[in-house]
C-alpha cells in the first residue's frame, strides 16, 4: 500500500467540520470558551445557538468560521 504525505495543505482539507447539531466550542473571539448547538454549517463558517437572551427570550446566536471552534462530545 502507497503512503500518503500529511502536509498542512492536505490535513486542513480533511479536518472534520460539524454537522447540524454537534456541539462545538469556540477557541477565539468574543465568546471563546463558550459552548453551542451548530445550526447551520455554510461553506466556510457555521452559526451557533450560544444560549437565549433572559430579557427578551431571543436565542443568543453567532458566526464562527471553521478554523475557530472544536467539536466537543
Amino acid at each position: 500500500m502507497e503512503q500518503e504525505t500529511v502536509t498542512k495543505g492536505n490535513l486542513e482539507g480533511k479536518r472534520k467540520k460539524a454537522k447540524e447539531g454537534d456541539m462545538v466550542e469556540v477557541k477565539r473571539g468574543r465568546y471563546k470558551g463558550k459552548k453551542g448547538e451548530v445550526l447551520i454549517v455554510k461553506e466556510n463558517s457555521v452559526i451557533i445557538q450560544i444560549g437565549i437572551n433572559p430579557k427578551t427570550g431571543e436565542p443568543v446566536k453567532t458566526v464562527v468560521n471553521h478554523k475557530n471552534y472544536k467539536r466537543v462530545k
